[in-house]
């Protein structure tokens, strides 16, 4: 007989729910048990029924077994809270100057542009003055690079098509040398394939015929 899959959902009969609450709390408390004795694990279980009856299993006593546990959980939370806060200062601090890098540079743009200027004192006019200068010079250097980029890559192209000219050309001459010297030759088949016949249209002249 095929055993179905229970589903996980509250059993709304009563005594069938009295009855897996029995069995399964059995198992339960059974594997509980295995578990401590083959793995000397320290193990409590805390169970209380629909009713509030209470049923418990402890390797080494519940009290005792929920102490640990507590200490245990207030040395985790504590460092982990420690970890959190630290980070959160960390996270804070690297927003804060991230925050003022953004501000720089966003004050330095508007100078850039010539905006915001009146606050600057004459060595800080100078200093932008020459970082502009500064920033024209590449700006012009980057220029002439990319102009002599292309002018090489328009000399290669000239070169190219010279070749390709050249070459069509070569070909035209060919071609024309060699219709040259099917002209003659033909010329000269039908010359000689001129002959002069003669041709008599009606009746043969007659001969006169002298006797001797």
């Amino acid at each position: 007989m095929v055993r179905t899959k229970t589903q996980m959902k509250r059993i709304e009969n009563a005594a069938s729910r009295q009855v897996t609450f029995s069995k399964r709390r059995n198992g339960l408390l059974k594997k509980a048990f295995e578990l401590s004795v083959l793995c000397d694990a320290e193990v409590a279980l805390i169970i209380f029924s629909p009713r509030g009856k209470l049923y418990e299993f402890s390797s080494s006593g519940v009290n005792k077994t929920i102490e640990r546990y507590q200490k245990t959980e207030k040395f985790v939370y504590g460092i982990s809270s420690k970890a959190v806060d630290e980070n959160m200062q960390n996270v804070k601090e690297d927003a804060q100057s991230m925050a003022r890098k953004i501000e720089l540079l966003e004050d330095s743009k508007r100078k850039m542009l010539g905006h915001g200027l009146e606050p600057c004192s004459v060595d800080d006019l100078q200093q932008l003055q020459n970082q502009l200068e500064r920033s024209l010079c590449r700006i012009r250097a980057r220029k002439n690079q990319v102009f002599l980029k292309q002018i090489d890559k328009l000399k290669e192209e000239e070169r190219r098509l010279g070749e390709e000219n050249a070459n069509l050309r070569e070909k035209c001459e060919m071609r024309q040398r060699e219709s040259s010297s099917t002209g003659l030759s033909g010329e000269l088949q039908n010359q000689n394939m001129e002959v002069e016949t003669e041709l008599c249209i009606g009746l043969p002249e007659r001969r006169n015929i002298q006797k001797p």
